[in-house]
């Protein structure tokens, strides 16, 4: 009885062409050994961060400014959506418009390779080189298989292909698939600050005023401040008419005099 085994070479070859085996597709049963293995990359992280400014709440939605100056609208917020706000899990309906919203996208994209090692042994029933050979696996039934294209084989430490198989011959087949493959995650971290509070002015400092023009006067500083003194329009009296009279008076009686001694001269 001969042992029929792979080489070095058929496997490197079967390796870098990704299909090690005399069969395209080895049966699912018993017969057929499978194992596989992953061996992964090195990860690689992607940060994408987005910053805004809440300017609307109502509900579960929520409009935010972000710092292109485009607004944003997320409808339908679930609750189990938080930002970290001084250490504290804020959900939608604690959120308050002028808080800060920052959004980082933690993305870590790792490669893996995937080997799976396929095994079936059976003893040759019959051999149609170059192209198939059927074996008759350990459950006593028999299943064809496919060879591939220019496959080489070690028969008792010397190479051969297809047509140096024979029947009763044992041959353990092996198919070795490789599989690239890429595992993307995604981590999301929403952190946000609360708007500043107003600041209240000092006590005892004087505020400056636009200048414009003067406010109405209320009717309580109107009372209380003095009206303005009107001047009169006649003078007051100061002397009674009496003096008038005499030196009117006065003056008749001295006309009077004056015209009788004129009449005595002439008469």
């Amino acid at each position: 009885m001969i042992t029929l085994s792979f080489s070095n070479r058929i496997m490197r070859s079967l390796l870098a062409g990704g299909a090690l085996c005399i069969a395209l597709a080895l049966p699912t049963s018993a017969q057929v050994k499978s194992s596989e293995a992953m061996e992964h990359g090195t990860p690689i992280k992607q940060v994408t961060i987005q910053r805004g400014e809440v300017v609307y709440v109502s509900g579960n939605d929520v409009m935010i400014k972000m710092e292109d100056g485009s607004l944003q609208d997320f409808f339908n917020v679930p609750d189990s959506m938080t930002v970290t706000v001084d250490g504290r899990q804020l959900n939608v309906h604690q959120i308050k418009p002028g808080m800060k919203i920052e959004k980082q996208t933690i993305t870590t994209t790792t490669p893996r390779l995937v080997t799976k090692v396929e095994t079936v042994t059976g003893k040759v029933f019959h051999v149609s080189p170059p192209n198939s050979v059927i074996l008759t696996l350990e459950d006593g039934t028999n299943q064809r298989f496919n060879i591939p294209k220019d496959q080489k084989f070690t028969i008792a430490g010397k190479e051969t292909d297809a047509f140096g198989l024979r029947k009763g011959m044992i041959v353990s087949a092996t198919r070795i698939t490789e599989t690239p493959e890429t595992i993307v995650a995604q981590e999301i971290r929403h952190t946000g600050t609360l708007p500043p509070t107003p600041s209240e002015p000092k006590p005892n400092v004087p505020i400056l005023v636009a200048a414009g023009a003067p406010a109405p006067a209320s009717a309580e500083s109107a009372a209380a401040e003095p009206a303005p003194t009107k001047l009169p329009k006649k003078l007051p009296k100061t002397a009674s008419n009496l003096p008038l009279f005499g030196l009117l008076g006065a003056l008749f009686c001295g006309i009077s005099l004056s015209a009788t001694a004129i009449r005595k001269l002439i008469a």
